[in-house]
This record gives C-alpha cells, structure tokens and sequence, in this order.
C-alpha cells in the first residue's frame, strides 16, 4: 500500500429510504361487488448500514464516493400484499473505524470486530393498507398511512489502526527502517522529519509461522499532542496498539530523555496510553562498540527500572531475534490476561 493511498479520515453523507405508501384498495371481484377494504402495507424504506471488513486497511475507498442513498420502499398492493422493502446500502470499512456525528464530533459507535455492523441511517417505516382500519362503523376506508420519511445524517468516519505492536519514537529514529527490514513492508525512508506521514503496516513473521501486526506510526514531536506537527492524526493510531514499542537512536544526546518526552506527549493525549505494555529499543546500535555500549547499559539500568530496553540495529540487523521474542511474549502476556 502506498502512503498516498492510506485514507484514515473521511466525511460521508447517508440518506435512508422512504417508506411504501399503504393502499388504500377495495375488493373488487366478480360476483363480489362490494369485498371491503384489502390495501396492503407500504414497504420499509432501506437501511444505510456500517459493517467492518477485516480485508480493508484503508478509508481509501470512500475517497471519491461521499453519498450514499438506499432505496425507497415500495408502496402496498390489493389482496392485502406488502411492498417490497427498500434495498440496504452498505458502506465497508476496516475494523478500527470510529463513527462520529459530524455536527457535534459525538462518537455514536466503534466498530473493533470483524463483521460488525452498525444501522447509521434507519429506513422510514412503510404505511399501514386500509385494511387495518376497518372497523363495524367505518366498514369501507378508502384512506391509508404514508410511508414515513428516512433520516439524513453526515457522519465523520475515523480510523484508528488495529495493530499488535506500534512503534513510537521522534522523526529519524529509524522506526520505518525497522518495519522495512522485520516485515515486507516497504515505507518511505529519507533522512528528514516526517518522512512517514500515515501509518505504514507490516506483517511480522515468528518461529512456526506464527505471526503479528507491527504499525510504523509518523514520529512525535514535542507539543504533538497539542496537535503540534502532525499531532493528532498520529496520536488517535497508538490507541488501538496492543504494545508500544518505543524507539530510540543511540545517538540520542539523552535516551532516558527522549523516551520521557514520548511518554509525556502520550500522557498529555490520553492517559491510559500509558497502562500499556511497552518496550524500548535502542535503534542504531552499530555505531556503539562492546566497550561504549557496557557503559550506556550500566547508566541505563538505573535510569530504566520499570521498563524493559535492548539494543537493536535494522541496517546491521543484529538483536532483531531477541526484539521478536520479546515483543511475541508481551503480546500473549497481555492475551492470556
């Protein structure tokens, strides 16, 4: 998937269908000159519905195509038939997406579960026929209901990436680089600030071809959560990740520092960010040699008491095994707990 073809947020306006008028038919038969009333009722006007589809990743497909209207239900027929009901119009999306009242930005539903489905837009009620109306005064109605009319709503459609693992870090601490050499992934990669600007995906394969989903998230900055950089388009992702792998250069002036940051912009957005799991990778790590790296891990492991770090290099790719292992156990920690 290229970065030009992920669509994470997209505005939609939905109509539902009118319902059938109901008939207003009398019984008309040969030797029966007066039958009574045997109108039908009108149909229900059709739903607009919101299923998730774990094959989709993307809002992408929603792009180009912002309205979408269902059928009418058809009007009551004699002999006492009901109109067909109008045809549902459903609108797939990836599991992940957030369904916001656009007015007021209100969530109405989150769709998390594979085929989940949400009615945004119900159709209007069909009319009842005359028959429903006859009564021993009024033995003849030749009057039926309306269908009643289908709502209309525009509706914000967010989406916060389902991944097992994201990963966290500033701009160049080679999260993307990463991604590219553990997963067949292939992110943008250039030496500048946001060279990712929406989430890539990639498929991390274990021992015994098991498997799990890494997210290379775009890079914080200092004041993202205040919507700084790109902010809040990035931070909405991190919510839905099992694990938090937070990446650091080893030539960072101060790792502990960095990694304080991070969690501090997580912090700021959303609190509970922070319960969990995370994990610290060291990127970079060929640039140290046994004796340099001896001293960063003493510093480092008074510094990092409640968290667990190791040392990793993609170009090198050394220590990438062990990152694997590590992150394969939290992730079924957190499962079976």
């Amino acid at each position: 998937m290229t970065e030009g073809n992920f669509v994470d947020y997209v505005k939609i306006h939905v109509t539902s269908g009118k319902g059938g008028k109901g008939s207003a038919h009398l019984h008309r038969e040969k030797y029966i000159a007066k039958g009574g009333p045997d109108g039908g009722d009108g149909g229900r006007g059709g739903h607009v519905i919101i299923r998730a589809n774990p094959n989709f990743w993307t809002l992408y497909h929603l792009k180009f195509k912002r309205h979408f209207k269902a059928d009418h239900g058809e009007n009551g027929g004699k002999q006492r038939s009901t109109g067909a009901n109008g045809k549902d119009v459903i609108i797939e999306v990836p599991r992940g997406t957030v369904i916001r009242r656009t007015e007021d930005q209100e969530i109405l539903h989150e769709l998390t579960e594979a085929n989940e489905e949400l009615v945004i837009a119900e159709g209007g009620k069909g009319g009842l026929g005359n028959w429903h109306f006859k009564s021993a005064t009024r033995q003849t109605p030749r009057y039926a209901q309306p269908g009643l009319e289908g709502e209309e709503k525009n509706i914000t459609l967010e989406l916060k990436v389902l991944a097992d693992v994201g990963l966290v870090g500033f701009p160049n601490a080679g999260k993307s680089t990463l991604l590219s050499v553990i997963t067949a992934a292939k992110p943008k990669i250039a030496a500048y600030e946001f060279t990712t600007l929406k989430p890539n995906l990639g498929i991390v394969e274990y021992r015994d071809y098991q498997t799990f989903v890494m997210a290379d998230i775009p890079g914080i900055i200092e004041g993202a959560a205040e919507g700084k950089g790109i902010g809040h388009r990035f931070l909405r992702h991190i919510e839905r990740n099992s694990v938090l792998l937070f990446l650091v250069p080893a030539d960072a002036d101060d790792i502990y520092k960095q990694y304080e940051i991070l969690l501090d912009e997580l912090r700021r957005y959303n609190p509970e960010l922070l319960d969990k799991e995370r994990l610290i990778a060291i990127s970079k790590s060929d640039m140290l040699d046994d004796e340099l790296k001896a001293e960063m891990k003493e510093e480092l492991d008074q510094q990092f008491t409640d968290v667990p770090y190791l040392f990793i290099s993609s170009v090198a790719q050394t220590g990438l095994m062990p990152l694997k292992d590590a992150l394969w156990k939290m992730l079924n920690t957190s499962t079976v707990e």
